[in-house]
């Protein structure tokens, strides 16, 4: 049996809304399981309960975008026999929505390659329920890939199972050993391309969302552009650089992600490298977002905010930060600059979108944009605005 080991953040938020579904009949702009390769194993994520919400943002990510696997369906009894699309964003992906995992694997011809475990329990923890799932897909014949942060590869009778079926786990949050991690040692300064981190208020906010369109939006103007994950949802989709950060110990966080920083730009010589963010600086139950600042050195950053949301996810007695707030503080922290400012549109009307895009922009003296309600035009212009020499193939300027 093959065991696979990579590393992302997981907690448990009834709030529906995850990562700002589109209003109306918007399209989420570059975000569209019609472009993954024909011949990519096939996968069938489970997201039982969760699915269009907070906690279910890694399943969210998978059927708006995975280059890793073709989707072919969704596993929630409370929304099934609906459209994944339909569900999440208003738009039909033709990826359906079925109640167990016998109803998914009979509705294809073939036997699904794998089954995506996405739920983010508190806990980090396998229920009762959901191992008699993992265990009835490998005994199928099915390959599992997890992000648990208890590590499926670990459990023996899951782990024997899968043995004897000849089935791979690949636990996306498990790190390698600590004598192979990598200390930081400055070697991101002497990295030419321009690095932007996008950040956020809070987690579960739709950072990884917002970078995914911008990597999408820069490459389909010709700026050569990787996306560097630092969470579980991005190396689901096929991050081909990246770590999950929650994963990893302090004293390596910094190191590691320098390492994949290093590592993109080495390898692919590219125009510009997006960071994702985890957690936000501000908030005081997470780290990563020191982390990231401090090992990829960003020369920029987009935060992405939610301005309707009341309260942290998870934490009702704590207010969210003010954008403004936030962007005292990464400035304060870092040596670097706030660029834009990206909305998550979780409960505001089109209208509302429009009025606090103008607000925004003319309170914080910053272009203000939504990376599914807008154009991606906008999204893209926030950065050639900044780095106007981006489109001119020379040099970037510094701020």
């Amino acid at each position: 049996m093959e065991i696979k080991s990579e590393t992302i953040d997981t907690i448990r938020r009834p709030v529906r809304g995850a990562q700002a579904p589109p209003i109306k009949q918007i399209k989420p702009a570059g975000l569209t399981s019609d472009k993954q390769i024909a011949s990519s194993p096939t996968a069938v994520v489970y997201c039982e309960g969760n699915f269009a919400q907070i906690d279910g943002k890694t399943a969210n990510g998978l059927v708006r975008h995975s280059q890793a696997h073709r989707i072919l369906s969704v596993i929630d009894s409370t929304v099934s026999g609906q459209d994944s699309g339909s569900v999440l964003d208003n738009v039909s992906n033709n990826i359906p929505v079925f109640g167990h995992l016998d109803a998914a694997v009979a509705h294809e011809a073939v036997l699904p390659d794998t089954l995506i475990y996405e739920m983010a329990p508190s806990t980090g923890r396998l229920s009762t329920a959901d191992r008699g799932v993992v265990l009835k897909a490998i005994e199928l014949g099915m390959n599992i890939v997890s992000g648990l942060h208890e590590y499926l590869s670990d459990d023996r009778e899951i782990a024997n199972a899968a043995l004897v079926r000849n089935v791979t786990i690949r636990d996306i949050r498990k790190p390698k050993a600590s004598k192979d991690m990598r200390l930081f040692d400055g070697s991101v300064a002497d990295v030419k391309a321009l690095r932007i981190a996008v950040l956020g208020t809070d987690c579960a906010i739709g950072k990884r969302t917002t970078a995914t369109v911008l990597a999408q939006a820069l490459n389909g103007s010709g700026i050569k552009t990787v996306l560097v994950g630092t969470g579980q949802t991005g190396l689901m989709q096929g991050a081909k650089y990246g770590i999950a950060m929650d994963a990893v110990p302090p004293q390596f966080c910094c190191g590691e992600l320098e390492g994949a920083v290093v590592a993109a730009s080495e390898s692919e010589q590219p125009d510009v490298i997006l960071i994702e963010g985890q957690g936000a600086l501000s908030h005081p139950a997470f780290c990563t977002s020191a982390f990231i600042l401090r090992g990829s050195q960003p020369d920029a950053v987009i935060l992405q905010h939610a301005p309707k949301r009341a309260h942290r996810c998870d934490f009702p007695d704590m207010p969210m930060p003010s954008a403004a707030s936030e962007i005292a503080l990464i400035e304060a922290f870092a040596d670097t600059k706030v660029i834009g400012v990206t909305l998550n549109h979780e409960g505001m009307t089109e209208a509302e979108i429009t009025e606090t895009i103008a607000a925004q922009s003319h309170k914080l003296g910053l272009p203000v944009t939504d990376a599914l309600a807008r154009p991606v035009a906008h999204l893209l212009a926030m950065v050639v605005a900044a780095y106007p020499g981006l489109t001119q193939g020379a040099p970037v300027a510094a701020l």
